[in-house]
């Protein structure tokens, strides 16, 4: 009888073993699918209108597709027919663009008429094309030269009196940087994504050897000067706000004290939410993914934040977190498997994407009403949504460690945050204002890799947060990196910081000065 129990048991312990060998071959190969799809496949996460149109339409179409701002299109009566008006997206592309004319004659032997010999008289020009015309940069040498001033009648005496014109500082001794060359420096690298050694180039072929350690340099000495105070302004104007967003990315930093070359450091974001104010978005280099570091930032700040599902953002207190929506969307979107037929029944995966597609419909068909507006109709029009939404994740388990069975996970350790949006009306159902600010930097990223120390991260944050506020505000990015280079060496900020507000990118001297 022993035997037969023992045997009973092993079986028993066999069937079990099989079952979690059948779940990790499960897991696996839905996690190769994953690999390939985020490799092969398209980028979009977006869903097409017959996936959507067939599950979870339970408000009104008209409501939700309705958008009062769309324009009709322009007509023009024209001899008892109407015909839309003729201007191009090419006539709009051009509007701005200085014009120069060339006006194509005959040469003075031309000029005679074929048959007779008479010298012809001009009728009239007639439009041929245009083209568009590429106008290399150029150097040139800026030499100061400084006026000296003497009062002749006081220079025979005792105490001559001189005096010199005054010149604006420089901002380097003994360099050749000026305002403009930095900011092109910056602006080829932090816009443009342009490592400093393919900029070498750049200014070779322009006639000057000027290296990447020099082109660092001007970097680093600027950043410090001119634009840290600049940022740390901004950063006392950020906290006064009440929306604000944050997300943290990976950058490597070769000469890192401690750490070795290969490890991760972090580049925080934090921008301002959609409050109808002036966009702030700042970039924090810190050498780790620690909360602490989200704390220390925010220091002061009494509000909502919106973020990601970073246990880290745990830390933050006295403030309302309001969970990300598209990230828990993307979550679902993972565990879609590979249907054999679009006619196949839904999966779980794809109902959960669905629901906050819904989410994600009528939050558009709300964009363009007010705050006050905007909480209304959320509470009226999501939030049966998301009722519904969270009695169906209660109501379905997954495999444990499966795409689906992480994405429930994920909406159970959030629930707690990702309502709060309906808190108030200028509040953002996602994250994605973070996400579209810190994409810059990721681009960048690709091209020059790596920093080379502390103080050049730090530097790359500061360039970083001028050149996405300056964008967020509608300026040139880099005739505002110039307008900054050129007035802050002779600015007074460290006895009076009230100055620095005229330097802002709001300021109507600065908007005037750096419009796009």
């Amino acid at each position: 009888m022993y035997k037969i129990q023992n045997k009973d048991a092993y079986i028993a312990h066999l069937e079990n073993t099989i079952k979690d060998l059948q779940n990790q071959v499960k897991n696996l190969t839905e996690m190769l699918s994953i690999i390939r799809k985020g490799k092969f496949a398209s980028s979009s996460e977006q869903t097409s209108k017959k996936q959507f149109e067939g599950q979870l339409s339970l408000f009104n179409e008209a409501e939700v597709e309705a958008n009062a701002d769309v324009s009709e299109p322009i007509e023009e009566d024209v001899k008892g027919y109407k015909r839309r008006a003729s201007k191009t997206k090419r006539d709009e592309i051009l509007k701005d663009l200085p014009v120069r004319e060339v006006v194509c004659t005959l040469v003075e032997e031309d000029q005679y008429c074929g048959n007779c010999n008479t010298k012809l008289k001009v009728l009239g020009t007639k439009f041929v094309r245009e083209e568009l015309e590429y106008i290399p940069a150029k150097l040139r040498i800026v030499r100061y030269v400084q006026t000296v001033y003497e009062c002749p009648k006081c220079k025979h005496t005792a105490y001559p009196y001189i005096m010199k014109a005054p010149t604006p500082s420089s901002l380097m001794n003994h360099s050749l940087a000026s305002p403009s060359s930095v900011a092109n420096v910056m602006y080829q690298k932090y816009v443009n994504g342009m490592p400093l050694y393919r900029q070498e180039k750049d200014w070779e072929r322009l006639g000057i050897a000027l290296s990447r350690s020099t082109m660092a340099n001007w970097i680093i000495r600027c950043s410090e000067d001119y634009l840290k105070p600049i940022v740390e302004y901004l950063h006392k104007r950020l906290l006064e706000r009440d929306i604000l967003h944050c997300d943290e990315t990976p950058v490597q930093v070769l000469k890192e004290e401690g750490k070795a070359p290969q490890a991760k450091s972090y580049m925080w974001l934090y921008r301002t939410g959609n409050d109808d104010k002036p966009s702030i978005i700042l970039y924090d280099y810190q050498p780790s993914r620690n909360g602490d570091h989200a704390v220390e930032f925010l220091k002061g700040f009494k509000g909502y934040f919106h973020s990601d599902g970073y246990s880290g953002y745990n830390k933050l207190s006295d403030m309302i977190r309001c969970g990300c929506w598209a990230h828990l969307r993307r979550k679902f979107i993972e565990a879609i498997p590979s249907k054999s037929s679009q006619d196949a029944p839904l999966t779980l995966a794809e109902i959960g994407r669905n629901y906050c597609d819904q989410l994600f419909h009528i939050e558009d068909s709300l964009k363009n009403l007010t705050s006050e507006e905007r909480y209304s109709k959320r509470l009226e029009l999501e939030k049966p949504v998301l009722e519904a939404f969270w009695c169906w994740i209660d109501s379905i388990t997954a495999l444990k460690g499966s795409a689906l069975g992480k994405a429930l996970v994920y909406a159970n350790n959030q629930r707690p945050y990702m309502e709060n949006y309906l808190l108030d009306g200028r509040c953002s159902i996602s994250n994605n204002a973070a996400e579209n600010a810190i994409r810059p930097f990721t681009v960048g990223r690709k091209n020059w890799l790596f920093a080379d120390t502390p103080k050049g991260a730090s530097a790359s944050a500061a360039v970083y947060s001028i050149v996405e506020t300056a964008k967020g505000n509608g300026l040139n990015v880099y005739t505002y990196l110039q307008y900054l280079l050129m007035y802050m060496p002779d600015t007074q900020w460290q006895s009076e910081p009230e100055l620095l507000e005229d330097l802002m990118p709001w300021s109507p001297d600065v908007k005037e000065e750096c419009k796009q």
